[in-house]
């Protein structure tokens, strides 16, 4: 795949060990995610402090990345606004997102999401090293 920036592919490689690592964990250790929304739930602080970390983080990357030219730069792009717009909800108003959340903590669920991450990881990492940047 042709990108326009090698930061795209750059971020696509970063993006992919996180994903990948996220996904394995949830093999690894499937009640850990629910010990972890539940301190989320139990302690608002953690809550609003890692809503900030989220927002800091995905408007980081939306202020280097903001790209919309062709698919992988596009799919990086909104990673990033979707961690700026979720940081901005854990800080405001965090409550029907951690309910939301407690459907995903299921065994089933877990395995099914961390699938799904995995793969997604997965594509991320073989777009990255294997895309070449210069539209």
């Amino acid at each position: 795949m042709t990108t326009s920036t090698v930061l795209t592919l750059s971020l696509a490689k970063a993006m992919g060990f996180y994903f990948i690592a996220g996904g394995l964990s949830g093999f690894i250790s499937r009640t850990r995610w629910a010990a972890i929304l539940d301190e989320f739930i139990a302690r608002p602080a953690l809550t609003f402090i890692s809503g900030v970390f989220v927002f800091v983080l995905g408007a980081a990357l939306i202020m280097a990345h903001n790209i919309w030219t062709d698919p992988l730069a596009i799919a990086v792009t909104l990673i990033g606004w979707a961690a700026a717009i979720e940081g901005i909800v854990l800080v405001a108003y965090p409550d029907p997102l951690l309910r939301w959340a407690v459907k995903f903590v299921r065994p089933g669920a877990v395995r099914a999401f961390s699938v799904f991450t995995i793969l997604l990881g997965a594509v991320f990492l073989a777009l990255g090293f294997t895309g070449r940047a210069g539209l």
